[in-house]
């Protein structure tokens, strides 16, 4: 492992590790969410190769949604237990096998299996928990800023593969497509075993921005205890009204988003004739300025009021979805949709990972952002459902999207009614 190496050689030159962590997860995260985004190019490729319908298709899509999610506060609870590095690994090795094994499925119980559980399973594990929990260990200064930088790989990695996966799957198949995918995951992998440390303490450091070392939580003295840990933060967590704020904004969130937009974007634009690589190439412009946006939040995160920064997010959010069954669909409007919407893709996770931080404590931080975002996926995993349930039933996307909008002015409210307090401090719990 090269890292305690690479380690001494940054210090020399002044630059903390902690950089060095957070470039690894920057593309641990892309290249997973990479695998995260391919189902937004499979529905139809399915659809013509098996006869399966679009309500079937995105119902396998939702488990793994809800998977993604429910694993979110366990895969905190494992990194705290088996160290980051060991948990991100047999997530990246699960992922991998999951996609090569889904190359030949051919009855829909297949596709639950493995695009709804395998897969389900191995990006919960790297989800953005994973980006929440480098961020709060390894940076005591900048932490906005990092978490705009994870959560934008992870949103923008489900987006800039897909022109490129959709004109792949047109010319030689989706299976070559997803190819690509396990080669990029492979790579990441090949990263994580050289470079990626579990806390700054293991290299003699303190976390940057910081002069004093962080003791190592105690951890759990068996495996039920281990299990148990998630459930006593939520226990803890649920006591407070700011908790289920986040979770049902984030909620939100996830319904508004890669649940709807990300997920049924190629076929709400190929119902009004837009052409698959087409449709994902204006998918990749929203990832761009997506990155943009998170990136910017992230840093305003460090400076105003983060209750301010998501009301204003969800409400602009909420606006540009309404607007969307109206702009005719040309590229002029489409354009100004991806630029706009583009910008507030997920600018809402870095405000919410730090008043989670503010409000409970860097310690269980991970823990309770797990919960927070086990809400953001069952938003995710309704807004997929359901919109392929519309599409199948009434022959369009109108309702899903203009709830979806809805949905977040209420959120925009909603943010508002968490008041300036002092942090809700939990009882720490062995991990």
């Amino acid at each position: 492992m090269l890292g305690p190496a690479l380690a001494r050689y940054l210090a020399k030159r002044n630059i903390h590790y902690g950089w060095a962590v957070a470039a690894v997860t920057f593309l641990v995260m892309l290249s997973t969410a990479g695998a995260m985004g391919s189902a937004g190019v499979l529905i139809k490729p399915l659809e013509t190769e098996f006869g399966w319908s679009n309500a079937q298709i995105s119902l396998a899509l939702a488990i793994r949604l809800c998977l993604f999610g429910l694993l979110g506060p366990f895969a905190a609870s494992f990194m705290n237990h088996f160290g980051v590095r060991q948990v991100v690994s047999a997530a990246l090795v699960l992922i991998i096998a999951g996609i090569a094994a889904s190359f030949y499925m051919t009855e829909l119980w297949h596709l639950v299996a493995i695009w709804g559980v395998v897969l389900g399973v191995g990006t919960g594990m790297t989800a953005l928990v994973l980006g929440a929990t480098v961020a709060t260990r390894w940076f005591d200064r900048r932490r906005g800023l990092v978490v705009g930088l994870m959560t934008a790989s992870n949103a923008t990695g489900q987006l800039v593969f897909l022109p490129l996966l959709a004109s792949l799957t047109e010319t030689i198949g989706w299976r070559s497509a997803l190819t690509l995918i396990i080669v990029i995951l492979m790579a990441a992998l090949t990263l994580v075993l050289l470079l990626m440390q579990d806390r700054p303490g293991d290299l003699g450091l303190a976390p940057f921005g910081s002069k004093q070392m962080v003791p190592t939580a105690a951890k759990a003295k068996s495996f039920g205890a281990l299990l148990m840990a998630p459930i006593r933060a939520l226990s803890d967590a649920a006591k407070t009204n700011t908790f289920w704020v986040l979770f049902a904004t984030f909620f939100v969130c996830g319904f508004s988003t890669n649940g709807l937009i990300q997920t049924h974007w190629v076929s709400i634009c190929g119902d009004v004739g837009i052409a698959a690589v087409a449709a994902a190439s204006l998918l990749a412009l929203i990832g761009v300025f997506d990155l943009i946006g998170t990136v910017g939040s992230g840093w305003l995160s460090d400076r105003y009021d983060n209750r301010w920064l998501l009301f204003w997010f969800y409400g602009l959010r909420g606006l540009s979805l309404m607007f969307l069954p109206f702009s005719g669909f040309n590229i002029y409007t489409l354009s100004i949709f991806a630029i706009f919407y583009g910008l507030d893709w997920v600018a809402t996770v870095p405000p919410t990972v730090k008043l989670s931080a503010e409000r409970f404590g860097p310690e269980r931080a991970g823990l309770v952002f797990g919960w927070v975002f086990t809400g953001h996926q069952l938003g995710a995993a309704s807004a997929t459902f359901l919109a392929g349930a519309s599409r199948t039933s009434l022959e369009t996307y109108a309702p899903a999207l203009i709830a979806a909008g809805m949905l977040c002015i209420v959120a925009a409210l909603l943010v508002l009614t968490i008041g300036r307090r002092q942090p809700e401090a939990l009882v720490p719990q062995p991990a």
